[in-house]
């Protein structure tokens, strides 16, 4: 019996939708603290820095189990690793509320990243197969778009809560809906997990083998189209999470508003990045038909031109046209995720799909957003915040600079991984 094309794109659309809230969700609860550092440092007499920490501990977290938690997704279930990961995550964000020093809620924090360690890649995978190739920037553009709305209500709804009834409760109440998805995802369905062999053109046969560890490991280190790609990826995201780590204390000094305020100007800010995701993937999917090399072209141009916006922005203006400024660069500063995420994908072997973007996830949080709150809290501490930020526009410089050097690599790489794998669609 045929499948109906009709209900197995409604659903996929579906488990795209619950994709979509987790990520929402993911969000909120990694940079709902953000919004809270006035309220943690004045209670505790923390520095700048040890603020920071409590982001920076999330994606110590994230890099460090992304690898394992990547394998079980490819490896055993999407489905089961993802429903896990989500609901630990949400009970860890929980528990933020009840903490009563910086050692316990560092600890706590540290808990959200060990379970949202394999969500990216567990869902890039899952979304790579729901979807055609063709399609692939795009439906990757709209997903990551949860990440700026996420940001956005986070840091908003954290300085509200705040404000009103106090900071631990702005760590609770945002945490339920998240465990309520969480739950959902469990009763979806999963794909056949993909054997991990390929075509063994290197005796000059159609035969296939088994692909061994040595194998895995020479299809990731040769590929220097991942190589620098990831590298780009680092550094795009060290801007990211520098915007959406400091832009509210940014604005609260600078400007001398209420943190609410603050608040919701840096969550704005970050909120337009929400039509520059899926822009991004739409725009660099219609290139790629004329164009193989466009989705490390077009993150290329738009890290560039980010660079541009951030200097006069912080160099030359304050008040409402610097915030002008900052929010048209909103919708630059994630052009890129859509096209070099689905860069992660194209060039490797489809079981290997959660693991290279694992690898991505493991290189952006050691080099960008890990050290990101911390250079900046470090740099503002000495210097100040104003002068912290002026800083921040060198970082999508080598940004653009690595996806163009990626880009003279990625037919070749491409070429070669359809090779090895052309017996799948067999």
């Amino acid at each position: 019996m045929q499948k109906d094309p009709e209900n197995s794109k409604r659903y996929a659309y579906y488990v795209f939708g619950l994709l979509f809230l987790l990520y929402m969700f993911d969000y909120i609860d990694r940079l709902v603290v953000v919004s809270l550092f006035p309220y943690i440092k004045e209670d505790w007499g923390l520095t700048d820095a040890q603020c920071g920490m409590f982001v920076s501990t999330v994606y110590w977290s994230i890099l460090i189990l992304s690898l394992p938690a990547s394998i079980l997704v490819d490896r055993w279930s999407r489905r089961k690793s993802i429903g896990i990961m989500s609901v630990l995550w949400s009970v860890a964000a929980v528990s933020c509320a009840f903490t009563n020093n910086f050692k316990q809620l560092f600890i706590a924090r540290t808990a959200i990243g060990v379970g949202e360690a394999g969500y990216a890649p567990g869902g890039t995978a899952l979304i790579s197969t729901l979807f055609p190739e063709k399609n692939r920037a795009r439906m990757l553009g709209l997903w990551n778009a949860s990440i700026p709305l996420g940001s956005a209500l986070g840091i908003g709804l954290g300085a509200f809560i705040a404000e009103r009834y106090g900071w631990r409760h702005a760590f609770g109440i945002i945490a339920l809906p998240g465990l309520l998805v969480a739950i959902l995802f469990f009763f979806i369905k999963d794909y056949k997990t993909i054997e991990l062999t390929r075509k063994a053109v290197d005796i000059g046969s159609d035969q296939t083998v088994k692909m061994n560890v040595p194998d895995i490991a020479r299809h990731f280190l040769t590929n220097k189209t991942l190589i620098f790609n990831n590298l780009a990826f680092a550094a795009s995201v060290f801007l990211t999470t520098a915007m959406m780590t400091w832009l509210p204390t940014y604005f609260h000094r600078v400007n001398n508003v209420p943190m609410t305020e603050a608040g919701i100007k840096g969550g704005a800010v970050m909120l337009l990045a929400i039509v520059g995701a899926p822009l991004g993937g739409y725009l660099a999917d219609k290139w790629y038909v004329r164009r193989k090399t466009a989705r490390l072209i077009f993150p290329a141009l738009t890290s560039f031109s980010s660079a541009i916006f951030l200097f006069i922005a912080f160099t030359f203006f304050k008040g409402n046209l610097q915030f002008t400024i900052l929010i048209l660069n909103g919708i630059l500063i994630v052009g890129f995720v859509p096209a070099a995420v689905a860069v992660t994908q194209d060039v490797v072997h489809p079981g290997l799909r959660a693991v290279s973007l694992s690898l991505n996830v493991i290189i952006q949080h050691i080099l960008g957003s890990s050290t990101a709150p911390i250079v900046i809290g470090a740099l503002s501490d000495a210097y100040g915040i104003e002068t912290a930020m002026i800083f921040l526009p060198i970082a999508p410089v080598i940004a653009g600079t690595l996806y163009l050097i990626a880009s003279r690599f990625y037919l070749a790489d491409l070429n070669r991984v359809q090779n090895e794998i052309s017996h799948l669609a067999n």
